[in-house]
């Protein structure tokens, strides 16, 4: 029998969740700059103003993002600038894999025209 998660476990899952979506990692990218108004972010990703908002009131509520107000402008920003060292983290573990993925379909590749000459050189 399982025990229920921790409550510090489900903390750090909904958090993950939050940055479970590809526009949500495209604004934390975007935002990288400075801050930015949801028209720019909005247009840049390509949704409507309502994906848009979801997006954004999703990291605003696991406190990924700040929002201020201008006029009738609203400004969004990365609340900590250490998600840039844990996405940069990101980046480095997923190219590594790839980098392991190449290396090993390149062995692939050898050993299958090495094989595929074995073949030629017995007929």
């Amino acid at each position: 029998m399982t025990s229920p998660p921790e409550p510090i476990h489900r903390v750090k899952a909904e958090f993950f969740r939050a940055l479970g979506h590809p526009a949500r990692v495209r604004v934390l990218d975007l935002l990288r700059g400075g801050e930015m108004t949801v028209g720019y972010l909005q247009a840049e990703l390509g949704i409507d103003s309502s994906g848009a908002s979801q997006h954004l009131s999703a990291m605003r509520r696991q406190g990924i993002l700040e929002a201020r107000k201008e006029g009738t402008s609203v400004f969004y920003r990365v609340r900590d600038p250490r998600i840039f060292q844990m996405l940069e983290s990101a980046r480095q573990v997923i190219g590594s894999h790839l980098e392991e993925a190449n290396a090993l379909l390149g062995e692939l590749g050898e050993s299958s025209s090495e094989s595929g000459s074995t073949t030629a050189k017995s007929r």
